[in-house]
């Protein structure tokens, strides 16, 4: 097994590498940082190394500096975590070269199904149904609009780098598409540094369904159910829950299928989430393979027991799956709410600044994921999510009752945050049923904020 990883990351995702990696009997090397000097993860991390200054793109985006931080620190691989370089396959190509092992799949992996448009390709190829639109990457707004004409609007202009929510903008009609196509571009190239973009027809109000899967080297791949993803915000999860609330058992059994499919079709290995959109008469489409961990990783490790974070690290050592698709049992339900530092009644706005106090709950079936503590940054340079709260139970009611107890439990005092927001939405008629879409939140979030002003005239939460 490796010896030492280096964290390529920051946060809450350092913190559960970081963990995994003591577990594991691995040191770990955190690259940070000048804002992150003195976060949590570099209090825990084995050894820490400063590898520029606060604004990303001169730290955590700095491929030279991560790939030569490791080398000088003895570390065998690296593990990116989410977001930032994990999903970059010039910087996994970079590891390769450099003889420093990249916790993901190979580089040609990465540019295969991390580039949107070559993975639905892919899929057409094998038969795997995708969401029409552009054959390939766009040239310019115009050949955006081309195309649009001929499949019908309103379209979705994508990044093929993108990931996150970020480099996606809606074109409503052809005079919203140059200035859509232009803003996700120059969202996606700042993010990833890759601006290139295509075009899909946009499915209206669909449910976000994702399949986590997980392989090893030598041809094994499984896959351990399904996520609804659906509660967004400008394409920005806020709430995750497994299994997808509402599929028939042979919707359930197709989308898994597929998603096997899909990955056995590119010979994928690591962890990686193959999504979907599915319209309103249960109808799905393959839009992405994201190859890398998911933020919402842990509603999975919940409800099936393995721990994801362990057998991402095994594979990369060159290891096989330690279990089969028959030893996958999904047990019970799990829900996730992301604690987010923005203010909902100043349209979400981030909310950086000094963290005065800080409790998470705990108990029975309740799991946190934070790098936050009494005192903490949360700086404005960065991702606003500050914790995950995880509940698992043996019934969605169940989890929902357990997920609304843990929200009153929890308390951040000194900068704003969405706690109240998504402790209301656990009272919603669309999320108590678990009929809901991508659009649920924008069509009821007004009348969330109004309850959530109305309910602190006269009492607390959990009153």
């Amino acid at each position: 097994m490796f010896k030492k990883i280096l964290i390529a990351n920051r946060g809450e995702i350092a913190m559960r590498i970081i963990r995994c990696c003591r577990e594991m009997g691995i040191r770990s090397v955190l690259a940070c940082s000048q804002e992150d000097l003195n976060a949590m993860p570099a209090q825990f991390a084995n050894e820490i190394v400063c590898i520029g200054p606060a604004p990303a793109g001169q730290s955590y985006l700095n491929q030279n500096a991560l790939v030569q931080a490791a080398r000088s620190y003895g570390c065998e691989a690296i593990h990116p975590g989410y977001g930032f370089l994990s999903e970059n396959a010039e910087f996994a190509r970079l590891c390769e070269e450099a003889g420093v092992k990249f916790i993901g799949p190979s580089s040609r992996l990465i540019s295969l199904m991390g580039d949107k448009q070559s993975a639905r390709a892919l899929m057409q190829k094998k038969g795997v149904p995708v969401v029409p639109g552009s054959d390939g990457i766009l040239e310019s707004a115009a050949q955006a609009r081309k195309i649009a004409r001929k499949i019908g609007y309103p379209v979705l202009l994508k990044a093929s780098a993108g990931g996150g929510g970020r480099g996606m903008r809606i074109a409503r009609n052809e005079a919203e598409v140059e200035k859509a196509f232009s803003e996700a571009s120059a969202e996606a190239k700042a993010a990833f540094g890759d601006g290139s973009m295509y075009l899909e027809k946009l499915i209206h109000d669909p449910r976000h369904i994702e399949v986590q899967i997980i392989g090893d080297e030598y041809g094994h791949i499984v896959q351990l159910g399904e996520r609804d993803c659906s509660m967004q915000r400008r394409n920005q999860k806020l709430l995750e829950e497994a299994p997808a609330p509402g599929l028939t058992r042979s919707q359930r059994g197709a989308i898994q299928a597929a998603a096997l499919k899909a990955a056995k079709a590119a010979g994928y290995y690591s962890a990686g989430t193959v999504e979907f959109v599915m319209d309103q008469n249960g109808k799905f489409y393959f839009i992405e393979m994201n190859t890398r961990m998911q933020v919402e990783h842990c509603v999975t490790e919940m409800t099936t027991g393995i721990d994801l974070m362990q057998e991402q690290i095994q594979v990369a050592d060159g290891r096989a799956l330690s279990f089969k698709q028959s030893d996958v049992k999904v047990n019970g339900h799990a829900i996730e709410c992301r604690i987010n530092a923005e203010d909902p009644e100043r349209a979400f706005a981030p909310c950086p600044g000094n963290v005065d106090f800080i409790h998470m709950p705990g108990g029975m079936g309740v799991r946190c994921e934070s790098a936050m503590y009494s005192g903490a940054f949360v700086s404005p340079y960065y991702d606003s999510l500050i914790a995950k709260v995880i509940v698992h139970a043996p019934t969605r009611l169940r989890a929902l009752r357990k997920m609304r107890a843990a929200l009153e439990e929890t308390t951040v005092d000194g900068i704003k945050t969405n706690l109240n927001f998504l402790y209301l939405m656990m009272f919603s008629p669309g999320f108590v049923t678990g009929r809901y879409d991508t659009s649920y939140l924008a069509k009821y979030s007004e009348a969330v904020l109004k309850w959530d002003r109305d309910s602190r005239k006269k009492v607390k939460r959990g009153d």
